[in-house]
């Protein structure tokens, strides 16, 4: 698969996950519980097949200063989310009101990457890199993710 292709692949399934995380209630704390450990392991997987493979690849494509700026607000959103907001959900009790409000958080931040890199990033990755070089990226994300994920994802 084309990296890019799978790039917007793994963020709808994300926009998915974390709509029915949101939609969950304080009563259906199993189903939260499910549903994060689910996004946990995804998001995980996502980050680090772009921080690995597409990202390095982007930069060395990447001729002007736009391309540095775009590469390391990236990399601080993968931190922020990684480090700092899914750590704290998943330390929160999911039948509390508390972890509603920071699934949301979660939610808003993963859109909006998501939403920067369908916008800036990737039109002009398929600026800076042809198309045999988007597949032979997305093949190794592939077999990196099905790795991570442990089966065959």
């Amino acid at each position: 698969m084309e990296a890019i292709a799978l790039l917007v692949n793994d963020h709808k399934i994300m926009r998915d996950l974390l709509g029915k995380l949101e939609k969950s209630t304080s009563k259906g704390a199993a189903t939260r519980t499910k549903l994060l450990a689910t996004i946990k392991a995804n998001i995980e997987a996502h980050t680090t097949i772009e921080e690995e493979i597409f990202y390095p690849a982007f930069q060395e494509a990447g001729r002007k200063g736009d391309d540095d700026k775009m590469y390391f607000e990236a990399l601080e959103e993968h931190r922020a989310a990684g480090e700092l907001v899914l750590p704290d959900l998943l330390a929160t009790d999911p039948s509390s009101a508390q972890f509603g409000g920071r699934a949301k958080v979660l939610k808003e931040m993963i859109e909006h990457h998501a939403g920067e890199e369908e916008k800036e990033m990737f039109p002009r990755a398929r600026q800076l890199m042809d198309l045999a070089a988007r597949k032979e990226l997305g093949a190794k994300m592939e077999a990196r993710r099905k790795e991570l994920l442990g089966r065959n994802a």
